[in-house]
């Protein structure tokens, strides 16, 4: 029935339902896949959609403990740290907040982050032979809010990356997207 069929789009999240109001399409939502490892601003441009980001910081620190212990440092020897927003069609969809070897990528602090992002740079400068990724659900903080346009806190999912190629670890990476506008997933084939 009609009935049936618009509760299976609503339970996909194709379209929502508002009870006396009637039935709308729901917002576009970003998505991504937890199994590979691809470049944002590609995912945005296959999907033909405008990409851009904003660069808020890029600059060295020193390597807190939970860092040096990511990247394979000395506690307060130097790493590159960048965060960015990534958007899609103007909306925020991914703030990246990356911590980066120098030994790995020394020009990383040179690379203009608007036009290139950081997925294309390191993956020219050092191609990634490992990764490892937590994923979880958070409250964002009030930075991640601000950065990501966010009204008011809202729950987001949060991916937690690191990535080595032969030349050692190569970043600590903690990627927050708000849960209105992200979906992750993913399709797997089995073979007998």
């Amino acid at each position: 029935t009609a009935r049936r069929a618009l509760q299976e789009l609503a339970d996909e999240g194709l379209v929502v339902r508002a009870k006396g109001s009637g039935t709308y399409v729901a917002p576009l939502k970003s998505q991504t896949s937890f199994m590979a490892i691809r470049n944002i601003a590609d995912e945005i441009r296959a999907r033909q959609h405008d990409y851009a980001a904003h660069v808020h910081m890029l600059r060295q620190v020193p390597a807190s403990v939970p860092v040096a212990e990511q990247l394979e440092l000395a506690v307060d020897a130097p790493a590159f740290f960048s965060v960015i927003t990534h958007t899609e069609n103007g909306v925020p969809v991914q703030v990246e907040e990356r911590y980066v070897n120098p030994a790995v990528a020394p020009d990383y602090l040179k690379q203009d982050f608007r036009l290139t992002t950081p997925h294309e740079y390191l993956s020219a400068v050092a191609p990634l032979t490992e990764a490892s990724h937590q994923i979880e659900a958070i409250t964002p903080s009030l930075a991640v809010c601000e950065w990501l346009e966010l009204a008011k806190p809202e729950p987001c999912l949060r991916i937690i990356r690191r990535t080595w190629s032969d030349a050692g670890v190569v970043t600590y990476a903690v990627l927050t997207h708000p849960g209105s506008r992200f979906v992750l997933g993913g399709h797997l084939t089995f073979k007998p």
